[in-house]
This record gives structure tokens, C-alpha cells and sequence, in this order.
């Protein structure tokens, strides 16, 4: 089941949007263009983007709107960024902090 909003009366309808590729720790996910990190992974069901430093407990989004830094994550072997602020691109290769390893050559 996808939690994607598909309506929406100010963001437009999502069929009317490109269909791009996206890959989180590995695996592959669907996104529009117009979608953030965030918005694309939790209507693919993904709710933990990151497990905290100490605790080691999920974090995801929380604030949404580029606050709080519960949401950041690797992108493409190189910058950490929040998710709820950074828009998806095709081909985009993203890690979870804690499963990133340096020049692992992890993709999908």
C-alpha cells in the first residue's frame, strides 16, 4: 500500500509528474519529480531514514521543514543532507548515516 497523496489541490496531481528512479541503503524505490527525499520514501512506506548517534534508535522525518536535522542522509557517495528539503533526482543513491560506509560502492 503507498502512502503517496496522488491529489492534492495546490501540488497538482502526481500523474501528470515524472516517474524517476530512486536508491535508499540498496534497495530500489519509485519517486516523482517535485518529490523531496522524504516525501518520495514515506509514501514508499520508509519510515527510518537514520538511526541516532547514541541511542541507536530510528529516526525519520519530524519537523518536515528543514528544522530539526532528524532527517539527514548521504547522497551519491557524497554530501549529507536533509531530507524533507532535498528534491529527488533519477538515478539518486542514498544512504542511512549509520549504514553508509565510506567508498563502499554501494548501489542499487
Amino acid at each position: 500500500m503507498t502512502m503517496r497523496v496522488t491529489h492534492h489541490p495546490v501540488l497538482n496531481n502526481v500523474d501528470h509528474q515524472n516517474q524517476v528512479t530512486i536508491c535508499f541503503n540498496g534497495q530500489t524505490y519509485q519517486a516523482y519529480e517535485g518529490d523531496t527525499i522524504a516525501s518520495a520514501l514515506m509514501a514508499e512506506g520508509v519510515k527510518t531514514l537514520r538511526h541516532h548517534e547514541v541511542s541507536g534508535k530510528g529516526r525519520g522525518v519530524y519537523c518536515n521543514i528543514g528544522h530539526c536535522f532528524e532527517c539527514r542522509v548521504r547522497v551519491n557517495d557524497r554530501q549529507v543532507v536533509r531530507a524533507c528539503l532535498t528534491p529527488v533526482s533519477e538515478g539518486m543513491n542514498i544512504h542511512s548515516l549509520a549504514d553508509f560506509v565510506k567508498g563502499d560502492g554501494s548501489s542499487c
